[in-house]
């Protein structure tokens, strides 16, 4: 997102990770008036979005490939946390579920979990480039 430093607890970032990620940029440029640029994954890219007037970056569309291959097709939340491993333990102690990971993306560390009532969400630890964690 903006490119302030986020504290933990807070929604750092978003993707939707799906297989046909062109159509489906192509949709929400039309739909949300973004502006998107593709972002190196090695070989293919994904897409970074920003608003049109501030340029601010709002989101990731993704691929289903490489390291998001398992990912879940949905928006999906990144929430700062201080510590993965202490997050990951927490959270299977209290009723979570690790659905992918932990991966490694830049300088960070993250993990999709689905929490007790089922909603999925992911956590995210350190710094990841145009995920300003």
């Amino acid at each position: 997102m903006a490119n302030d430093v986020k504290e933990i607890g807070e929604i750092v970032w978003v993707d939707l990770t799906i297989p046909n990620a062109e159509t489906v940029r192509d949709f929400y440029l039309a739909v949300a008036g973004w502006e998107a640029s593709e972002f190196n994954m090695g070989d293919y890219s994904d897409y970074v979005v920003a608003t049109p007037e501030k340029k601010e970056t709002v989101a990731g569309i993704c691929h289903t490939r490489g390291v998001n291959a398992d990912m879940p097709p949905q928006w999906l939340m990144y929430v700062k946390v201080r510590s993965l491993d202490a997050s990951l333990e927490a959270a299977r102690g209290n009723g979570g579920e690790i659905l992918a990971g932990p991966k490694s993306i830049g300088a960070a560390r993250f993990c999709v979990l689905r929490d007790p009532a089922g909603a999925v969400f992911a956590i995210i630890e350190g710094e990841a480039g145009t995920v300003e964690a």
